[in-house]
């Protein structure tokens, strides 16, 4: 059927704008109102189509959120249906929000791992500041023999210099004698006593004995474990008549000794398990300091050696020769022949507790003068706040000889002697 021209160019613009669903029932209407009933039902069934073909879309291609938000139905810009609809939920979401299930109120249970406890970090050990010297240079360190730490023969028992230690023990006693030398005298002219003065046979002794090392390594600079050294020595020895109240208590006499001695680390084996600890030499001086007719004195060069055998024994050995003096300033021109020319010492450390010694001096000549001292030490005390053993010891002594001091130097006699000694300090 033929249809006007100008209602054919309606049903164009209509067709042609009828594509957005949003606006369909308006344009069919007036469509209808104004076309044949033939081509009004087409157009509806078309609308109908397009309708559900756009509900279709928007239930399949954009489902509704559950809680969509308005952004999204913003995105829908080439659907204008599912945005119209988006739109509608959205607002009815806002007037009636969703019941939230029973599950969704709860906390979301965690699906990660849980982390791995940190390790522990390391305390920064804290700075100690200490004045105790190390080890490795410690003349106290019980580590080293007895020799070791005496002389200081090695790197590690190296105390450095100019510092104050003990030679010979430094001592008080008590001692009795057989007799006492109440007019000493001597074949040089000028030096026998004029009178005679009732000295008691017990008296007391104070022995003061210090030393210092003054250099090292002169010899031995390019060795790096072994020390040789450069000591100065003083002792001094005074025999006091505490006991003699009516001479008003007089001190009857006082050796005094000074030595320079060089002392070299000399570590040889020798049979039965000893071993050679050193060698050494020293220029020894030795006077009383009196005045005429008392004064008595000498010099001699000393050649030494020490040595020991595990920590139980020591053995030091001394020959001396006597400088010789003009015939008019030689005090005790027999002083060698009487308490000798040689020295051996023997030390036996029976436990850490107790030594015995035996110390023979001989003339080495035929007529065998000399002397033998026999003593016991008894150690007194425990470790002391450095670290070290204790020093001090309860002594008791025996001589038998010449020499027991430089007035009595030929007068033989017995002396016993009892009291304290501090040693290797």
């Amino acid at each position: 059927m033929d249809l006007p021209k100008s209602k054919s160019s309606i049903s164009d613009q209509i067709i042609c704008c009828v594509s957005p669903p949003m606006i369909i029932k308006a344009p069919l209407k007036l469509a209808t109102d104004r076309l044949s009933p033939s081509i009004a039902l087409l157009l509806l069934a078309w609308g109908a189509i397009n309708t559900g073909a756009g509900a279709q879309t928007l239930s399949a291609e954009h489902p509704a959120p559950e809680s969509a938000g308005w952004q999204q139905c913003m995105a829908l810009r080439s659907d204008s249906v599912a945005r119209l609809q988006c739109f509608d939920r959205w607002a009815q979401q806002q007037d009636n929000p969703p019941h939230t299930s029973a599950t969704a109120t709860q906390p979301r249970q965690r699906t990660d791992s849980p982390k791995a406890p940190a390790l522990p970090v390391a305390p920064v050990a804290p700075v100690v500041i200490t004045m105790t010297a190390p080890e490795a240079h410690n003349c106290k360190n019980p580590r080293f023999t007895d020799l070791s730490r005496f002389w200081e023969l090695e790197a590690g028992s190296d105390c450095g210099t100019f510092g104050i230690r003990g030679y010979n023990p430094i001592s008080l006693s008590w001692i009795s004698s057989d007799s006492v030398n109440k007019q000493p005298s001597s074949p040089a002219p000028d030096h026998t006593a004029t009178s005679v003065t009732d000295y008691a046979n017990a008296e007391m002794r104070i022995g003061l004995s210090v030393r210092t090392k003054i250099a090292t390594g002169l010899l031995t600079h390019n060795q790096p474990l072994i020390r040789d050294s450069l000591w100065f020595g003083y002792s001094q020895q005074s025999n006091w008549q505490l006991f003699s109240g009516d001479l008003s208590r007089p001190f009857r006499t006082t050796d005094h000794e000074t030595e320079l001695i060089y002392i070299a680390p000399t570590d040889v084996p020798l049979p039965a398990g000893w071993r050679l600890r050193y060698s050494g030499i020293s220029i020894n001086h030795q006077s009383n300091g009196q005045p005429l007719p008392l004064s008595r004195s000498w010099n001699r060069t000393i050649l030494m050696a020490g040595m020991e055998k595990d920590e139980q024994f020591n053995v030091m050995g001394k020959l001396w020769y006597r400088m010789p003096e003009e015939t008019q300033d030689d005090d005790n021109p027999d002083i060698s022949d009487l308490i000798g020319r040689a020295e051996l010492a023997g030390y036996w450390h029976v436990n850490p507790d107790n030594t015995l010694g035996l110390t023979l001096r001989h003339s080495l000549r035929s007529d065998s003068n000399g002397s033998f001292r026999l003593e016991w030490l008894r150690k007194l005390g425990d470790i002391v706040p450095t670290g070290s053993q204790s020093g001090l010891r309860f002594h008791t002594q025996l001589f038998s000889g010449y020499g027991d001091s430089l007035i009595d130097y030929n007068r033989k006699r017995t002396v016993l002697s009892v009291g304290l000694s501090l040693v290797d300090w």
